[in-house]
């Protein structure tokens, strides 16, 4: 049995622990999450998806503020011999120290086709920017951002109404798999990690606020797919009546007119005008209520066509 300590935070590296955790070659031994959080209207402290299924399958369980500072916790886990740290989507930064208590090596799951998208975002950037096509990939973590040897990759082609959260939860299947595959043939020498190649390096940074913000001056194609690239977090969105108005989900056309005026209101939406081409919107979800149909929107607010 392959030994694994596997650190992670969000859902969407549930399904990689809940595998491996039942997987006849993996033993999980702990898991490493970040400390709870408050969430929600009540600011309740709550629990990574992770921790909660380590408690229920009665795992040891390790919430560091900052695992590079806590000697305790790697003095711990170093007791647990592990062969592999197995890391996804964690959210802290591994120090060599720690990177030094596996026997074998720390495994990253990464979200792109690297060494396209190291960094923060890669699931969003590859949509924001067009991309037909993304991927997963397991690499062993050093100490530099994302540019550890590649161990194993799965492409996975993008269509153009391809959203973030469809993409999360591909990945999400797809993921578990290649992350045992990858610590097999490892160990059976099987698999060889190969060098990432410097060309093609592209960084997918962390999303600021402004880029947000819907620019009406942009081709309408780039605007779709920053709506699906951030769709319902954070959310692209426009001002009205200063009132912020997140766009959910759109479509392009080919009508032309003054960059973010008002071109036609139909069944499907509100079709508005764009630097090239429209978008038209299809669904909103306006401040303070909940998503719905973009021309309920526009008719509850009786706005003319034309205005910008």
């Amino acid at each position: 049995m392959i030994k694994v300590v596997f650190f992670g935070t969000p859902k969407i590296a549930l399904k990689s622990l809940e595998y491996l955790y039942k997987s006849d070659n993996i033993e999980v031994v702990a898991v490493v999450t970040q400390p709870d959080k408050p969430s929600g209207r009540g600011h309740k402290m709550t629990a990574s998806p992770i921790k909660e299924f380590a408690i229920v399958h009665n795992l040891p369980v390790f919430q560091p503020k900052s695992i590079r500072k806590e000697p305790e916790i790697q003095a711990e886990l170093k007791n647990l011999e592990p062969d592999f740290f197995v890391t996804f989507a964690f959210g802290q930064i591994l120090s060599q120290e720690v990177l030094d208590i596996p026997k074998y090596e720390t495994i990253n799951l990464h979200a792109s086709l690297l060494p396209k998208y190291r960094g923060a975002n890669p699931i969003q950037r590859a949509i924001i920017n067009g991309d037909s096509e993304t991927g997963i990939c397991t690499m062993i973590t050093e100490l530099g951002l994302d540019c550890g040897d590649v161990c194993l990759k799965k492409v996975i082609p993008l269509s153009d109404s391809t959203n973030c959260e469809e993409l999360f939860n591909i990945i999400s299947e797809d993921s578990p798999q290649l992350i045992e595959k990858t610590l097999i043939g490892l160990v059976d020498k099987t698999i060889i990690p190969q060098p990432q190649c410097e060309e093609g390096v592209c960084m997918a940074n962390k999303l600021t606020k402004d880029e947000t913000i819907i620019d009406w001056n942009k081709p309408a194609n780039d605007i779709h797919n920053l709506v699906r690239g951030i769709y319902k977090f954070p959310s692209a969105h426009f001002v009205y009546n200063d009132k912020i108005i997140k766009v959910m989900k759109t479509r392009v056309e080919q009508a032309s007119g003054t960059p973010g005026s008002i071109l036609e209101v139909c069944k499907d939406g509100v079709k508005v005008a764009c630097g090239k081409n429209s978008l038209m919107i299809i669904t909103v979800k306006p401040e303070g209520k909940g998503e719905m149909n973009a021309r309920d929107w526009y008719n509850g607010l009786k706005i003319k066509s034309g205005c910008l």
